[in-house]
């Protein structure tokens, strides 16, 4: 499966440093020691306990995004994947230094236990006063790693980390102890879940890319450090089949190398949906409501759902699912589920903390809605005559061999579409071409009323096809409609090819009125304008030569430099170079290619 293995950067040595200077760039508020890459408050509140954390970088807005006031103090980064080293973890716990104390919270990794916990005994070693008052909070709530697997070394360290940042530092912005903050964050950790699943492992800049996961795999329970999975999947499963899986994972008490939490059935959960660098904002969207739909028909009771990037594997196109079993009694070592609830939800200046409501999310809405009436410019007016085709049988095979045509055109027309604009029009012309097949199969479309039946394709064009394209089809579609009405008496009542050539004329028109594109622009114009002209001239006996004039005029766009439309974006010499045709001219000469067939 191919992947980003492109960046933008100066060197992959710097990046790093760059990003955190970027960071500083962003909120004033922070300040950046370069030399140990530690991200701090300028100013902090000495009278308040200072949490530190870090790693490796390529978590982003992890660790370092999270720095501010009401989650952490300061941040330490390594390299990208890579631990820093215990000096630059001294200075800071140097930097954060308060009079309460700091708690620092790793995820459970080798490289960032031994260098951080390192540092702090270090810190004890020369400064014996201050040895307790320094905590060390280790945070593993990965699912994906049964238990024999991970007797020795543990569960790994992800995105549920952050909410042990959020929970612990908004305790201690609110003057907590250093033992209240400490038995706070110890608490969350003890009580969170996680677990990953990608299409595919990220790229480290620097580094030979490769790919891991064919074309239909995806693959469960992978790490942050492009460590495997523990299952792979293919095909691709729906999200309504893959998110059971994932939170089985999670919730299950009945697998013994995975049963971590004590869910019971009704439990109360924070709900964290994490995008591991790589899912565009409408895909993960569709996954965050996903989750939320299979929690609620466990009968999961949510009371706060966080989504976006928290916890990053640089651009993995992945995402992981975090929760976080709340309390259903206090006790002296379990917190209140209010206490905890408030603490999320007190407002930050971190950077990289996400907006999130202050209460559960709304109930969702299952009913039908009631029907809507439509609006009077989508009402068909009654006609004394309905217009008929000279071949009504004809008519409707026509249109059927066209959409047909535009569906099998769609990957050809979608090429073209990703070099010389944005990609969807061939899945546009697609989706409207099926819509049309489905209006004929349903009787909306028929031989014997021309004019309804041209309003129904342009009220789909407007409405299942959208955009651009969709706009120019309805455009000219009504105005077709309009024009075959206005040239035709009620006496007649079967279209001629001079009522043809007329309305096509006048829909011609009209659509001009609402572009400035004109032959030769590479639009769907130039082939558009070429038909209605030339058959305009004969109707009688011109389709043929008319349709064979658009299709030259669809392949002349291939060395025509665009004056309007998508490709009046891209750079000309480029589309002409790789002869590409303009995918809106190439739509209209499939559709009349096998009009006249």
């Amino acid at each position: 499966m191919s992947f980003q293995n492109k960046h933008f950067l100066n060197t992959p040595e710097s990046l790093v440093l760059d990003s955190l200077q970027g960071l500083c760039a962003v909120n004033p508020r922070l300040a950046l020691d370069s030399q140990n890459k530690v991200v701090h408050i300028a100013s902090p509140d000495r009278t308040k306990v200072a949490l530190l954390c870090g790693g490796g970088s390529g978590h982003e807005p992890a660790h370092a995004g999270f720095v501010g006031q009401g989650i952490l103090t300061g941040a330490v980064c390594g390299n990208v994947f890579a631990s820093p080293n215990a000096s630059q973890v001294r200075r800071g716990i140097d930097l954060v230094e308060n009079d309460k104390g700091t708690v620092i919270i790793v995820k459970n990794y080798t490289g960032d236990i031994l260098n951080f916990g390192l540092a702090k005994e270090q810190y004890a070693a020369l400064h014996p006063d201050k040895a307790d008052r320094v905590k060390f909070v280790i945070v593993g709530d990965d699912v994906a790693v049964g238990k024999t697997q991970g007797a020795i070394v543990g569960r790994r360290g992800l995105a549920g980390t952050v909410l042990v940042y959020k929970i612990a530092g908004a305790l201690a912005q609110r003057g907590g102890s250093l033992n209240e903050v400490y038995s706070i964050a110890q608490w969350v950790s003890s009580s969170i879940a996680t677990v990953g699943v990608g299409l595919e492992h990220c790229h480290v800049p620097g580094t030979v890319a490769s790919s891991h996961l064919s074309d239909s795999e995806i693959e469960i329970g992978m790490g942050i450090h492009n460590e495997s999975g523990n299952r792979r999947l293919s095909p691709v499963p729906p999200l309504s089949k893959l998110i059971p899986q994932l939170l089985d994972l999670l919730t299950s008490t009945n697998d013994p190398e995975r049963s971590f939490l004590p869910f019971k059935g009704k439990d109360e959960v924070v709900l964290l949906v994490n995008n591991l660098g790589g899912i565009s904002e409408l895909e993960f969207g569709g996954i965050v409501a996903e989750v939320r739909r299979a929690l609620e028909i466990q009968g999961i009771v949510i009371h706060r759902v966080l989504a976006g990037s928290f916890m990053t594997s640089l651009n993995m196109p992945g995402f992981s699912i975090t929760l976080l079993l709340l309390p259903n009694t206090s006790s002296g070592s379990t917190p209140e589920l209010s206490l905890i609830l408030s603490l999320l939800d007190d407002k930050s200046d971190a950077p990289g903390w996400k907006w999130s409501s202050a209460s559960p999310p709304a109930a969702v809405v299952t009913e039908l809605a009631a029907p809507v009436e439509l609006s009077p410019g989508k009402v068909q007016v009654p006609r004394t005559t309905l217009l008929k085709s000279a071949d009504p049988k004809s008519f409707i095979l026509s249109i059927e061999r066209a959409c047909n045509a535009l569906v099998t055109a769609e990957s050809e027309i979608t090429r073209m579409d990703v070099i010389a604009g944005d990609g969807d029009c061939g899945l546009t012309l697609k989706t409207g071409a099926e819509a049309v097949l489905a209006k004929i199969r349903e009787g909306n479309i028929k031989g014997t009323d021309l004019v309804g039946s041209i309003i129904t394709i342009s009220q789909v064009a407007e409405e299942v096809m959208g955009g651009t394209s969709g706009a120019l089809y309805s455009i000219f579609f009504s105005a077709l409609a309009q024009g075959l009405q206005t040239q035709i008496s009620d006496a007649e009542t079967t279209v001629t090819p001079q009522i043809w050539g007329l309305a096509l004329t006048s829909a011609l028109t009209k659509l001009y009125t609402y572009t400035r594109a004109r032959p030769p622009s590479r639009t769907l114009v130039d082939p558009l304008a070429a038909f209605v002209e030339t058959f305009t001239k004969n109707p009688a006996s011109n389709f043929a030569t008319a349709v064979h004039g658009a299709v030259a005029a669809a392949e002349g766009t291939k060395n025509i430099e665009a004056k309007a439309g998508r490709s009046a974006y891209v750079e000309g010499d480029r589309l002409k170079e790789q002869q590409v045709a303009d995918p809106g001219a190439w739509g209209v000469k499939v559709i009349l290619e096998r009009l006249l067939v």
